[in-house]
């Protein structure tokens, strides 16, 4: 009789039947009689028992040539037991080595983020490693369904740019054919031209920044999401920001349990992520700010240290609007209320995470927005199709862009951006 391949995910529809599954050794242990082996196969670990009496000696003695990350083809019935990871296990009846692997350098101990780093492409292997890179394969089908399903059409926006969205102090160069462009910053501008297109649109991808900064939130390389809607004002993008946070960490709370379970997440933070969050101006925040102890002065933009402190003063994540207009991008829309603010908002997310959204209300008038590309001393030849923007039919329009990293890191609850995405590119460190 033909014995059936299955997945290790797959176990729980194929108890009591005899099966095959093929992996790698992630971990084994012996009592003598019974060996204990972990095998893993990409979609998930299952714990695999060798007894004795059960198997031929050949099989038995196989366990000794046994090393870490050896390929591996196991052959047994499935039985249920609570115990064990991921509830089942496998009583082995016989086993092959397709690979043995020699020194694997990745051992059982604690290994610094200087060692593993260099070794990215084995440190992608392990039990945490693994639980991470399928809880951000969760959240990225999660971005796609939650705007598909709202009316969203999804836009591809480029990654080589003549100009900058975001600044020109962190722009990574390059030779366009003896013209210089630049790796984008964020598809932003791009989304304002769609959105007159499309109403409601889109662009999910890479962006860069060359910040020279060794922060726990800051990648030179990292993904982002960023919706833009025509006729939107500030209030309608902060519920829409509102509604898709809540969305995110509900799809992994309720798909991605085992792997929160594998890094020890405390769930009670996740599960008071409910609408509505708080809503606080700039200065609001200023004050929260001031009535802990620390010296800022109104004006100044937040760093880590502020946006931890008033974070932590909320039980989920808080939005603040209405920063002051100079700190902000020259696209931002003034309060027609007080022209030192921009209708600009950030979501920080809740237990001291900070920023995970930055967006708000673009400025559509003309005239004001060749104002700001003086101000801003930007090329206005760089920007001369996105002034059209505004010559031709221009509406109030409003977006935000969410860093797929750090929302990663807050909802898995790991202190650093680095271990979110699969390869990193930190300050210098562009291997493997």
């Amino acid at each position: 009789m033909d014995i059936k391949r299955i997945y290790i995910d797959e176990a729980k529809d194929h108890i009591g039947e005899e099966v095959e599954l093929r992996g790698w050794l992630y971990n084994k242990r012996s009592s003598g009689k019974i060996h204990f082996i972990i095998l893993r196969d990409g979609s998930g670990f299952m714990q695999c028992v060798v007894v004795k009496s059960a198997v031929s000696d050949e099989v038995f003695e196989l366990y000794d040539e046994l090393t870490l990350e050896s390929s591996m083809i196991v052959r047994g019935k499935v039985r249920e037991d609570a115990r064990a990871p991921g509830g089942y296990e496998l009583d082995v009846s016989t086993m092959e080595l397709v690979h043995k692997a020699v020194d694997y350098p990745i051992t059982k101990k604690e290994h610094g983020i200087g060692f593993l780093l260099p070794i990215r492409h084995l440190w992608l292997r392990s039990r945490k490693q693994w639980a991470l890179m399928r809880i951000r394969a969760e959240l990225e089908s999660a971005i796609e369904d939650f705007f598909n399903n709202r009316g969203f059409v999804r836009i591809d926006a480029p990654i080589l740019t003549p100009a900058s969205v975001e600044g020109t102090t962190t722009l990574f160069e390059t030779d366009y054919f003896g013209e210089k462009a630049y790796l984008s910053q964020s598809g932003q501008l791009y989304m304002e031209a769609a959105c007159i297109a499309h109403g409601r649109v889109y662009c999910f991808g890479p962006t860069f920044r060359a910040e020279k900064s060794k922060t726990r939130r800051h990648l030179m390389e990292f993904w982002m999401v960023e919706p833009e809607i025509a006729w939107a004002v500030l209030d309608d993008i902060m519920k829409l920001a509102e509604d898709f946070v809540s969305y995110l960490v509900e799809r992994v709370l309720e798909r991605r349990k085992e792997e929160l379970k594998y890094l020890e997440r405390d769930l009670g933070p996740l599960e008071s992520v409910k609408p509505p969050f708080p809503r606080i101006s700039y200065t609001e925040a200023v004050e929260i700010l001031k009535e802990k102890g620390m010296q800022f002065e109104w004006g100044e933009d937040f760093g880590g240290d502020e946006e931890t402190v008033i974070s932590n003063s909320f039980d989920r994540p808080v939005i603040v609007h209405r920063y002051p207009a100079r700190i902000k991008a020259f696209y931002m829309k003034r309060d027609p209320e007080n022209q030192e603010l921009a209708l600009g908002m950030d979501m920080l997310a809740s237990e001291g995470y900070g920023e995970i959204i930055g967006g708000g209300q673009r400025e559509e008038d003309l005239s004001a927005l060749e104002k700001r590309l003086q101000e801003f001393n930007l090329p206005r030849e760089s920007y001369e199709w996105y002034l059209d923007l505004r010559r031709y039919g221009s509406v109030p329009h409003s977006g935000f862009g969410l860093g797929l990293e750090r929302t990663i890191a807050w909802i898995a609850g790991i202190p650093h951006v680095r271990e979110a995405i699969p390869f990193p590119r930190l300050l210098e460190k562009i291997y493997p």
